[in-house]
């Protein structure tokens, strides 16, 4: 059986291809001759295309689909920010924007329409019914926030909100979705069995270190 030797990498020195100085060298190199070059991690990559091509879900019941109705206009324009492609279905959709009252009757639709959403998901809660039941929060058929039954990502009060906090909601999301980890992770709406396991022992210790 004949040796199988190491693979050679051409022009980079195999013992030095975890360098960064060495790869920085090269990039240089090619950036001078006029060689447009990036090098990033694919979680960046990854998240950079799904933060920027978000596809909404609109569930609006109230005043507040008013105002998302004004984001789509030549005013606002939200294809700026890559938010235009808004789905009716919630199978196509990686984000749904709850936008006013949700009473208890239209609660079980609303959960059952996020449960049909492909991972990873999100929601976004706008305007102070949607957020915490509003001027409503006292009555007996309103659900006093839409966290009572999803779980919420970015809230934006108001009633209603302006378009520019629309926006500046959706681009907390798009902060928050740039720093996940995508590859090599549990999803984050899972719970991390290792994580947990490392809690319990941790609590362990502690306890064993204070009744010695």
């Amino acid at each position: 059986m004949g040796l199988i030797s190491k693979p050679k990498i051409k022009s980079i020195p195999y013992e030095e291809f975890k360098d960064n100085e060495t790869l920085e060298q090269m990039i240089d190199q090619l950036n001078a001759r006029g060689t447009n070059v990036v090098v990033t991690s694919a979680d960046k990559l990854i998240n950079w295309g799904r933060s920027n091509s978000l596809w909404p879900m609109n569930f609006g019941t109230s005043c507040c689909a008013i105002e998302l109705m004004a984001m789509g206009a030549a005013r606002f324009d939200m294809a700026r920010f890559g938010f235009e492609v808004t789905r009716v279905s919630p199978r196509q959709a990686d984000l749904i924007l709850v936008c006013g009252t949700i009473t208890n009757k239209m609660a079980p639709v609303l959960k059952r329409l996020y449960d049909q959403m492909a991972d990873p998901k999100y929601v976004i809660a706008i305007g102070g019914c949607t957020c915490t039941g509003g001027p409503f929060t006292k009555s007996y058929h309103v659900v006093k926030g839409v966290d009572k039954i999803l779980p919420v990502d970015v809230y934006v009060p108001g009633c209603p909100p302006r378009p520019e906090a629309f926006y500046y909601g959706m681009m907390q999301l798009q902060r928050k979705m740039k720093v996940e980890n995508y590859l090599g992770t549990v999803n984050r709406k899972q719970k991390d069995e290792h994580k947990a396991e490392a809690k319990a022992l941790q609590k362990e210790i502690i306890k064993q270190e204070q009744e010695a």
